[in-house]
Order: C-alpha cells, then sequence, then structure tokens
C-alpha cells in the first residue's frame, strides 16, 4: 500500500520532472519576491534583535561557503543560511498566509528552497518548481489539521506553530527536490524532518522573540533533513500516518486525509494563500481594515483622534487569546514587535494613520505615546459573525464612540488581501518598494524586482540573491 508520504513526494518529483502550470509559476515568482521584501524590511528593522542574534550565531558556527544571507551578503552553509533567511522572512510577522489552515508557508519553504538552489547550482525553473511542491506539502498538511467542527486549525488549539511544525517537512520537500533526490529520497527527506518541527505560540501573548526564528529553525531543519536523507539518512515509510507517526503525535490522529491528498496537483492550495498589507498578526487585520476606514470618516469631518471617548473592536472568539489577552500586555505591549499581535494598538495605530497600504514596517520602528494612549480607550469582543466565518476569511466590526456621544460603526468580512479581496500587483509592487526601501537605494530597488518577477527563467538564484546586498554608498 501506498503510504501518505510516498504519495506527497511522487506528487513533488511530478512538479520537478514534469514541471508545474504557467499560473503556479508566476505565482511562485510572486511568493519569492515577497519573501526577499520581507526580508530586506526585517534586515533593516531597528527593533530586530532576532535575527541579528542569529546571524550571529551560525557565524560562530562557521562551515562551507554555500548560500547568500539576504542583505548581509555573508556566504554560509546551507542550512544555516536557511535559518537566517527563515528568520528574516518571519521576523516582521508580514508573511503570506494560508486559509483556512492559518500557516505561512513561504517563510520556511522559500529560503530552504534557495540555499539549497545555491548550494546545489539549480537553475531558477528548478528552484521555482520546488518551491510551488514544498508549500503545497507545507499547505496540505496544515489543512489536514483543520475541523471544520471546531472552526480551526487543531493545532492551534494546542497552542502549536503550525507554521513551523508543517514548514519543516515542506523545506525538506523543497530542498530534497534541488539536491536531486528521487521519490523514496524525497518521502525518507520528509520522515526525517517529521522528526525535527517544533513551535509554540506562547511568545504571541506574553511576548519573547523565538516566533521571529520559528521558519528559519524550519528551514534549516528542511535543508538538514534533505542532507541527510541525500547521505543516506532514512525516515519511516508511515511517518505520517502511523500510531506513533506525525498525525498521532500532533493532533491526536484527528485529521483530514482527504483534504491532504483530494485532487493533489490539479487543485492547488498554493494559490489559495494570501498576502499580507500590514506587518502586523493576520488576526489584526479585520481590525485595521474597519480602522482606517473610520479614520477617513473622521478626517472628513474634521475630527483629530482625541475626540474618540472608546472603541469596540468585535472579532472571532478563537482570536481573542492571541490579540486580547492577557488584556494588560495588549494594552500596554512590551515591544513593538509584541505590539503587531495586539488588538487594541494596532487598532489605535489605523485610526491614527500610517505608511504603505495603511500600515507600514516604519510604523512599528516604535512604541509612541499617542497610539499607546488610544490602544488604553480600545476593548476587543467576541463577535457573532466574525465567529461564524472564521477561519475561512477574517472579519471584524469596529464601534468607535466619539466624546459628543456619536457612534461611528464598520464591518468587514474579509480582510483585505484575503479571499474576497487579494491585493493586486500594484499593491504587492507598493509593499515590496516600501520593505526593500529600508535597506536598499531606490535602483537597487527596482532591478531587485525585476530579477525576482523573472526568476523562472534565470540560469541561477545567486545573481538575485546578490541584488539583496546594499552596494558601498
Amino acid at each position: 500500500m501506498t503510504t501518505h508520504v510516498q504519495r506527497l513526494a511522487a506528487f513533488a518529483v511530478r512538479c520537478r520532472d514534469q514541471g508545474v502550470p504557467e499560473r503556479v509559476r508566476e505565482d511562485v515568482a510572486g511568493r519569492v519576491t515577497d519573501v526577499l521584501g520581507n526580508c530586506l524590511a526585517a534586515h533593516a528593522d531597528p527593533d530586530g534583535d532576532a535575527a541579528p542574534a542569529v546571524l550571529r550565531a551560525v557565524l560562530r558556527w562557521g562551515g562551507a561557503g554555500e548560500a547568500t544571507a539576504v542583505g548581509s551578503g555573508h556566504r554560509l552553509p546551507a542550512p544555516a543560511a536557511a535559518l537566517i533567511n527563515g528568520t528574516l522572512a518571519h521576523a516582521l510577522d508580514y508573511d503570506d498566509t494560508h486559509l483556512p489552515s492559518v500557516l505561512h508557508p513561504s517563510a520556511p519553504v522559500v529560503p530552504a528552497a534557495l540555499a539549497a538552489a545555491e548550494a546545489a547550482g539549480a537553475d531558477g525553473a528548478r528552484l521555482v518548481a520546488a518551491v510551488a511542491a514544498g508549500i503545497e506539502v507545507c499547505n496540505r498538511l496544515g489543512l489536514a489539521s483543520y475541523l471544520p467542527e471546531a472552526r480551526n486549525s487543531l493545532f492551534f488549539e494546542r497552542g502549536q506553530h503550525a507554521t513551523s511544525i508543517c514548514g519543516t517537512l515542506g523545506a525538506a520537500v523543497a530542498a530534497g527536490l534541488l539536491f536531486g533526490l528521487a521519490e523514496d529520497g524525497i518521502a525518507h527527506a520528509a520522515g526525517v524532518a517529521a522528526s525535527m518541527g517544533a513551535g509554540l505560540l506562547e511568545a504571541n501573548r506574553t511576548g519573547g522573540t523565538i516566533k521571529r526564528a520559528h521558519c528559519g529553525w524550519a528551514a534549516h531543519a528542511g535543508v538538514s533533513a534533505a542532507v541527510l536523507a541525500l547521505e543516506g539518512v532514512t525516515g519511516p515509510p508511515t511517518v505520517l500516518e502511523g500510531r506513533f507517526g506525525f498525525f498521532a503525535a500532533w493532533l491526536d490522529g484527528c485529521y483530514d486525509e482527504s483534504a491532504m491528498l483530494f485532487a493533489l496537483g490539479r487543485r492547488w492550495e498554493l494559490l489559495r494563500t494570501v498576502y499580507k498589507p500590514y506587518p502586523t498578526n493576520h488576526f489584526t487585520h479585520p481590525g485595521i481594515d474597519c480602522a482606517l476606514a473610520l479614520r477617513d470618516v473622521l478626517h472628513l469631518r474634521g475630527l483629530p483622534p482625541a475626540e474618540v471617548a472608546d472603541v469596540e473592536l468585535g472579532v472571532a472568539a478563537p482570536v481573542l487569546r492571541t490579540i486580547a489577552e492577557p488584556r494588560e500586555d495588549k494594552l500596554r505591549p512590551r515591544s513593538p514587535y509584541h505590539a503587531k499581535f495586539s488588538g487594541p494598538y494596532t487598532v489605535a495605530a489605523a485610526l491614527l494613520g500610517g505608511g504603505g497600504l495603511g500600515l507600514a514596517a516604519d510604523d512599528f520602528a516604535a512604541l509612541t505615546p499617542e497610539r499607546l494612549a488610544l490602544a488604553a480607550r480600545v476593548r476587543c469582543v467576541a463577535d457573532e459573525r466574525a465567529t461564524e466565518i472564521f477561519p475561512r476569511a477574517f472579519a471584524a466590526v469596529l464601534r468607535v464612540r466619539l466624546r459628543d456621544g456619536t457612534t461611528l460603526e464598520h464591518r468587514v468580512d474579509s480582510s483585505r488581501g484575503g479571499p474576497e479581496r487579494p491585493l493586486t500587483r500594484e499593491e504587492l509592487a507598493v509593499k515590496f518598494r516600501a520593505n526593500a526601501g529600508r535597506a536598499l537605494p531606490a535602483d537597487q530597488v527596482e532591478a531587485l524586482l525585476t530579477a525576482a518577477r523573472d526568476l523562472p527563467a534565470s540560469p541561477s538564484p545567486e545573481a538575485l540573491l546578490r541584488l539583496t546586498v546594499a552596494r558601498p554608498r
């Protein structure tokens, strides 16, 4: 009998050997572009203490220079390059999201694939196919964890970070394809990687910088697993469905086999992965949308934010533990990064206005007294309609009561960038330019944007990654 991991491996090898549809190739080029922009923005982030710490750690390890660290240009062993680049990709919480699994597949898979492609001397077409396969495997594993009766991912219900857990296997599949592994080798790489994935979400609630490194470690573990498989380390054939396998260990055996395997290679979950317009936890996005809309109303009325007496943010019940609890920590975040997981602070920031597509990375460079004062007036509650919609889309309602007693209200049923409101190519370019522009001069940003979009025809990713290093002034 063919096991689950063998079916996923067969799909991945078909992607490499037979190619992927044109719309998938174009989509992957966009995901690589988005990841590189996020990495560069994080590389230049004044609040970014996790990524520099990870870079210092990998530089201590040393080793052969096989792959490039985005932004710094350091040449590192492929697993180490994947670690630093994956950390950068997730550091600002600006990375894409698959629904309804609520995981961020590109942040672990793309850095792993870039590192493996450089180390293996693969061209852009091979890289794109590997990224497509790796993200699809990651998404399918996440989708298998979604339980309709719970309206949530079982990983998330348990406080487990599905991105780093499923992303480790997706990264291993992508790296294994680039290292030239055959079907059984890909299955072994995923089987080895299944013993390496981990991640807890407590940092979302009470702080700490480790979550920023989750995708880096997933990318690192994925590349390492592929190298181990290349050298002969094997994984169990029943690593996913077995008595002591992946789903039993993480989810007590509760998973949706059909969601993981149905129409694999014909229906692409990759294409259902949405981009973020704001550099914050995705659960905060519908509240930000509402706040930006009501800010326009206040502006039209000539009213300053000081006229706001109090604010009520209604969101899906399952997200309250992430963006509203503990209440004291969300009203006064411990750091700019922690503020990205605060419903009150992100609403306050949007009501006061920001850059980019409404809020940008520079808006979270530091906490400000004005935003903290307004955040103290925001309370978060469960909203029945948003709960019903979640997690197929992220919805919210915002009610702003002014000092004269007037109440303004705005509701969104799908946040900007979500399934019903996808970002346009032009909006994604605005995001990329704002992100990459934090680290690179304008002409180099444009050259990088063009090169990333042309990735499928590129002879090598090395020239692309060299463009992420700022030229000496």
